[in-house]
């Protein structure tokens, strides 16, 4: 039951943050050159890591920070959360980011992030979803920002892992930008499909780059495979670690 609460609790400060955000973006953002936007992006991402430690008792612990490069890359990571997509894209900054075009809709976050040109794609139809991805992600990298990709098309479950679609691989292959691995156990302290979160240490591992030149995608997300196959057991073994 304190979990209970203690979510509701993170929950509201969420909100009244992510609002107040989108309504700051909103306002600024006309005047603002598009790299520059992701500074007030990373302070929002910040300060729901910050919260979220303050009142669910979620920390993190993270590996391999060095191997993130100031150029931009593909980022292809394991998908268990929203968590994850918070992180990453202030990792990872300046990062386009990638999500269903209904979601543009939501007021105020969805007005906000269409300043943000994100690559919004419709699931419902998968191949136009493949050339867009495609066709708007090579020009985002060429602009100078990285791009985050979950492979697994959807949320696993803590400890699972679903098959790879091989769209990221692709896009790193047509762009000639290597790949940024990386695996987390975040659905262990934020599990999908409910708004309790847990306390314990989230670890996240930042692999070496994956290069791209003289692949094929299907290469790619086979090396990926494999890379989050090899660290999975270290990644599990920190769940509900206390920090």
């Amino acid at each position: 039951m304190l979990n209970y609460l203690r979510s509701l609790l993170f929950y509201a400060g969420y909100f009244v943050a992510t609002v107040q955000t989108a309504i700051l973006c909103m306002i600024i953002f006309w005047f603002i050159p598009l790299k520059k936007r992701f500074v007030v992006y990373s302070l929002w991402c910040r300060f729901v890591l910050f919260w979220l430690r303050v009142v669910c008792g979620v920390h993190y612990r993270i590996e391999g920070l060095e191997n993130i490069p100031r150029h931009p890359v593909v980022v292809l990571s394991t998908h268990q959360s929203a968590w994850e997509t918070i992180y990453l894209y202030y990792a990872a900054s300046p990062v386009c980011p990638i999500l269903k075009k209904e979601l543009l809709s939501i007021p105020f976050w969805g007005w906000a992030m269409r300043l943000q040109k994100p690559i919004a794609i419709d699931r419902s139809k998968p191949r136009e979803a493949g050339r867009t991805l495609l066709v708007e992600g090579k020009k985002r990298l060429e602009e100078g920002l990285s791009v985050v990709i979950f492979p697994e098309g959807t949320r696993s479950a803590a400890g699972e892992v679903k098959p790879f679609s091989r769209g990221g691989a692709k896009l790193a292959v047509t762009a000639g930008v290597p790949v940024l691995p990386v695996i987390h156990n975040a659905g262990d302290c934020w599990p999908a499909h409910t708004i309790l979160k847990k306390p314990g240490t989230i670890h996240v591992r930042f692999g070496p780059l994956l290069e791209v030149e003289g692949r094929d995608s299907t290469d790619v997300t086979d090396a990926f495979a494999a890379w989050v196959k090899s660290n999975m057991d270290v990644i599990r073994a920190d769940a509900h670690k206390p920090a």
